[in-house]
């Protein structure tokens, strides 16, 4: 009787790292997002959207060729789930797309704000797609999540209401993407599935690209646009490896350190910090989605299984 609560307080606290080890990666991608959405404001001022998008994706996929490759070879490509990873692979340049096109046009802090409608957009699917209940309280959570979307958005105040509409979609976007990532983390390796996020988004892209190609002017304007990739492909592996040691709802709220990073790079390079609406909305959602992620923590085990089927070992 002893041995068998050792071994199950061992295999509790093993979870637990693991939950942990998935906020630490999900604290690393917000660290490394602001500053991959700081160089897209300041690209997009000489180089048309279409070309940053795809600066972002081809470097994406270039770095995690030259990393992958020497190691692993074509094996790295080789998935369970070829269906999975193509869906997740539209749903991220679906919201990179969006998300580039909007934050031309709002500052850094507020598209990141209105993008932490992501985990309300997360929940629900969960409910949808997972077969993972929502009662009474985390619905009503998510709806004060996205009323605070609509403090920071104040529709009708501003001329420019489209760019906020496109990062709500980008966020829903996202939101499928986590879910897709999740499924396929029991599946594959996360390397595997950084290679294949960027995958489609460049073969799209490269189609499109010709047609409004801008040479860069400087090098240091191309050194950037490899950046794009290099932090994008950075911050999906950290997202990834966070999804493959625990449950989207738990890990997706640590999204929201964000908004630190996002105030701190929006003000360095445009001068702006964000207005009280902004800080307000912003409160809003991350209570509201905090909310979800300690309820989330106390899901049943019969909910529990859904995403510990075939768990990845990280290596």
């Amino acid at each position: 009787m002893t041995a068998g609560r050792g071994d199950a307080a061992a295999g509790h606290g093993g979870r637990d790292r693991r939950v942990l080890l998935g906020i630490l990666f999900m604290c690393i991608s917000a660290m490394i997002f602001p500053f991959m959405n700081g160089l897209v404001q300041i690209l997009s001022r000489d180089y048309p959207s279409e070309q940053i998008i795809w600066a972002r994706t081809a470097s994406h996929l270039l770095v995690a060729l030259l990393w992958l490759l020497p190691s692993q070879g074509f094996a790295a490509l080789r998935t369970r789930r070829p269906a999975l990873q193509i869906l997740g692979s539209i749903c991220l340049i679906t919201s990179t797309a969006l998300f580039f096109f909007g934050v031309k046009s709002i500052p850094l802090a507020k598209a990141a704000a209105i993008s932490f409608t992501a985990p309300f957009f997360v929940a629900l699917l969960a409910w949808a797609f997972l077969g993972e209940r929502i009662r009474g309280p985390r619905l009503a959570a998510v709806a004060i999540g996205f009323a605070g979307v609509l403090i920071v958005i104040r529709p009708g105040l501003e001329v420019v209401q489209w760019a906020s509409i496109l990062i709500v979609v980008s966020a829903a976007c996202y939101a499928v993407y986590q879910i897709v990532a999740r499924r396929v983390a029991g599946h594959d390796r996360p390397e595997t599935s950084v290679m294949y996020s960027a995958l489609v988004g460049t073969i799209v892209m490269s189609a499109i690209v010709p047609w409004v190609w801008v040479t860069p002017k400087t090098p240091l304007d191309a050194g950037l646009m490899l950046a794009l990739g290099v932090l994008g492909a950075s911050g999906h592996y950290c997202v990834v490896r966070s999804l493959a040691y625990a449950e989207a709802n738990i890990v997706s709220p640590f999204q929201y350190a964000q908004i630190i990073g996002s105030v701190a790079i929006g003000w360095a390079i445009a001068g702006l910090l964000p207005d009280i609406y902004t800080w307000i909305g912003a409160a809003v959602i991350c209570s509201a989605g905090i909310y979800i992620a300690l309820t989330q923590t106390r899901r049943t085990p019969a909910a529990s299984a859904v995403f510990t089927e075939r768990p990845v070992r990280p290596e």
